[in-house]
């Protein structure tokens, strides 16, 4: 977190330490490593429902009890193990969400063996580069974007799972294939140089 007070920031971030670090040190920074791309994704799908800050603080419980998103080990997850995670309070107990993480790494262990990496096969649906958008205000940003749908309906003809577009986009958000700081905020100029 930058410790000046005064930089203007994107107002969803308002002023809990937690937020404020996420959104000053990683929101919007472009994401190329697997398993990084992996654990935002899995993260992203957790907070279907949920407020974001609920997931951050449970971040460190994710990385714990996921196995560090090491998607072959999850991709190995047996039911015993599916059992203590639905008791684990470090995670969203959730059943279909925690299932789906399972899914989501085979399903990933595919793309990489037929695409070569999971990063180049996300990162094609943005050409490669981050897309700089020029927002004044949060009530600009969409929900969706078309290449946001587009993903969501290859991931899950894939057989991903927790992919709709909404979790998508805020997913290419997070991992920097889109700048949707406002131009008012000091990571804009950041991100976009």
């Amino acid at each position: 977190m930058r410790g000046d007070e005064t930089l203007r920031r994107c107002e969803w971030c308002g002023s809990d330490p937690l937020y404020v670090a996420y959104h000053d040190e990683e929101w919007g920074v472009p994401v190329r490593d697997d398993r990084r791309l992996f654990e935002f994704l899995i993260l992203e799908g957790a907070q279907a429902g949920l407020s974001w800050i609920t997931i951050l603080r449970k971040r460190e419980g994710y990385r714990k009890a996921f196995d560090g998103f090491d998607p072959e080990k999850i991709a190995r997850w047996r039911g015993t193990k599916i059992e203590r995670l639905l008791r684990n309070p470090g995670i969203v107990r959730n059943r279909l969400k925690v299932e789906g993480a399972k899914r989501n790494a085979r399903a990933l262990l595919t793309v990489v063996k037929e695409e070569g990496s999971f990063s180049e096969y996300l990162w094609d649906f943005v050409g490669g580069e981050p897309i700089v958008n020029r927002w004044r205000s949060l009530k600009e940003l969409p929900a969706e974007t078309a290449e946001a749908r587009a993903m969501s309906r290859d991931l899950k003809g894939r057989g991903f799972t927790f992919v709709g577009p909404t979790i998508c986009y805020a997913f290419m958000q997070a991992v920097g294939m889109v700048n949707d700081h406002v131009v008012s905020c000091f990571r804009y100029r950041e991100l976009a140089g």
